[in-house]
């Protein structure tokens, strides 16, 4: 595929997925958007957004996952599809799946992975019952015959530094879950989404896993304080909440609220994203584009000093 190739992708206005339109932009691709019709949308911000996104010459196709024709339309128009839709529209996705082999020209689909590498972990059954919906579209993307790529991003460094250390406020302490030791794996989002754009046009990655786990990324909860802590001059009052306790509200809180303790007990806990080592086969991309100067987490804590951006914290699976 030729670096220009045009990009469609659904999700757009999400957190992941603004992150993506702007770099397949900027890498130089024709970049469209899938979404429901604008007219429809009263959110303020999405609006705001849309109209950036059209400044920057993205084109935009309306409808909704339900409108086959008009799905397939869009597909039509491209060469890869790249799917960052949020999990109440996870298991829709074979919709999309069923449209692009109806349009037969796809070249490349990313399903919305983008998270733990759900296929090496077990994890507490409200995050458990997530992962396995991604595995089943994950199953029925590598069963139809598309061209694919899986991607494990690990965890969002913009949501979850926002998440732990509230760097828009000055706050005196911070939650620490477990003994704050476990390794995490914190992606910059627009890391996330170049990595990705790169990928949609490298041979080496179709029909295979790719994996973000960049050196400069790997890091504790209390690591993370740590710097945090040096960097504005302040010590932060530390609140442990034990693994118990986390385990407990998993299972006592109503759904989808017993979401977040599951969650956070994979990746800040039981330290999931680290817990498997890469083999020989694994496709690792900080070694698959060494020529990109990723953002470390340790730079990202530079930036929220100046300018911490302030995340919609709606998901973060």
């Amino acid at each position: 595929m030729a670096r220009e190739s045009k990009i469609l992708i659904l999700g757009a206005s999400g957190h992941v997925g603004k992150y993506m339109v702007k770099a397949s932009v900027s890498l130089g691709h024709p970049t469209n958007v899938y979404t429901r019709p604008i007219t429809a949308t009263t959110n303020s911000e999405k609006l705001e957004l849309f109209k950036e996104f059209k400044s920057m010459g993205v084109e935009f196709f309306e409808g909704d996952l339900d409108e086959d024709d008009k799905l397939v339309s869009a597909i039509k128009q491209v060469d890869v599809v790249i799917s960052t839709l949020g999990v109440p529209l996870h298991e829709k996705q074979t919709k999309i799946i069923d449209a692009i082999k109806k349009a037969g020209n796809i070249k490349r689909f990313f399903p919305s992975d983008f998270g733990n590498e759900l296929d090496r972990i077990t994890t507490l059954p409200p995050f458990q019952a997530l992962l396995d919906t991604k595995k089943k579209i994950r199953r029925a993307t590598e069963a139809s015959g598309i061209p694919y790529t899986i991607v494990s991003a690990s965890s969002y460094g913009v949501y979850f530094v926002d998440y732990l250390l509230h760097p828009n406020e000055q706050r005196e302490e911070v939650i620490v879950y477990g003994n704050g030791e476990a390794k995490a794996v914190l992606n910059y989002e627009k890391d996330i989404a170049a990595y990705t754009i790169m990928a949609a046009t490298d041979p080496r990655v179709c029909n295979r896993l790719i994996i973000y786990r960049p050196p400069g990324n790997i890091i504790s909860q209390l690591e993370l304080i740590a710097s945090w802590e040096k960097k504005t001059g302040r010590t932060l009052k530390k609140i442990h909440i034990p693994e118990e306790e986390i385990v407990k509200l998993s299972e006592s809180l109503p759904h989808p609220d017993n979401i977040t303790p599951a969650i956070l007990h994979s990746i800040f806990i039981k330290g999931d994203q680290m817990n498997f080592e890469l083999e020989e086969n694994d496709l690792e991309a900080s070694k698959l584009y060494p020529d990109y100067e990723y953002t470390p987490i340790d730079r990202y804590l530079d930036i929220c000093l100046v300018n911490p951006p302030k995340p919609k914290l709606a998901s973060f699976v």
